[in-house]
């Protein structure tokens, strides 16, 4: 059995676009997640020939259409992305733009989080840009330019209150991620060390780095201290270093992704919020916790 969900923003998905593609695929009865934002459904038969089209159709009209097992939807461990996914911006943009050298450094961020480059030189890269940058400068960062995504804290509340583990991954920076985890309600933590030299960055990162394979890693090993297996876990990410752990997770949800990722993902999520992970998982709004 195949789910077909449809999310969108608050009120912006139509009734009658649902019922309309519910008697044009011959699914089941439309269960409401929360009015006018999101809705589901069972595919009776095979799965429609035309989904990508029609997914294609519903995101120009604001709409998410996934299509999901119905079985084990509810999972027990998230494993989130960091930058550009829990919180709405890549932190080593903002440091460099406070070294002067912003501009510069998000090119770079954003040629990698495509994919176009590799990894871990750019990771080097940008890090040695920030030479010399006093470590101060860090908690400068946190409180003046990093927001959380929306619906962040309601998705680990409703996840850590149905028993599941959550954990942030991210190629980024425990300088970061501890404080971001800590203020969403993650269970742990895992990031990369920026090095310092008295009360500056070295322009160096604590090797080796942690890429998309230590992601992968994670999961697994989370998963295995809990006895589960990696369809048990629920991922969410919009970068290339995501990409293997997003195929590596029961749901992996590219958010807001970058366009070749988001083109190598099967179940994408361009217009709803973090909320999004738990209409995908088949919570309804009135389940939500937090």
């Amino acid at each position: 059995m195949f789910i077909a969900s449809l999310i969108a923003r608050p009120g912006g998905l139509d009734p009658a676009a649902v019922v309309a593609l519910r008697n044009a695929w011959g699914g089941g009865d439309v269960q409401w997640l929360a009015p006018d934002e999101a809705a589901e459904f069972e595919l009776l038969g095979a799965l429609p020939t035309n989904a990508p089209e029609v997914s294609a159709d519903m995101r120009a009209m604001g709409v998410d259409l996934n299509i999901l097992p119905g079985e084990g939807r509810k999972k027990r461990l998230l494993l989130a992305d960091m930058d550009s996914t829990m919180i709405e911006q890549e932190c080593i943009d903002e440091l460099a733009a406070e070294a002067g050298v912003g501009e510069r450094v998000a090119a770079i961020t954003a040629r990698a989080m495509n994919g176009e480059l590799d990894f871990f030189e750019a990771l080097d890269e940008r890090v040695s840009l920030l030479e010399g940058l006093p470590v101060s400068v860090i908690d400068k960062v946190l409180a003046e330019r990093i927001s959380c995504r929306p619906g962040g804290k309601v998705l680990l509340a409703t996840m850590k209150a149905n028993g599941a583990r959550t954990a942030l991954v991210s190629g980024g920076f425990t300088a970061f991620t501890a404080k971001v985890a800590a203020e969403l309600g993650f269970d742990e933590h895992r990031a990369n060390v920026l090095l310092t030299e008295g009360e500056s960055l070295s322009g160096k990162v604590q090797k080796p780095a942690l890429g998309s394979d230590a992601k992968v890693e994670a999961l697994m090993d989370i998963a295995s201290e809990m006895g589960l297996s990696n369809l048990d876990a629920i991922a969410v990410g919009d970068g290339a270093n995501d990409l293997p752990m997003l195929d590596t997770a029961g749901i992996g949800v590219a958010l807001h992704a970058k366009p070749t990722v988001a083109a190598q993902c099967d179940v994408r999520v361009d217009h709803g919020d973090l909320t999004a992970l738990l209409f995908l998982q088949g919570y309804a709004k009135s389940e939500f916790a937090g």
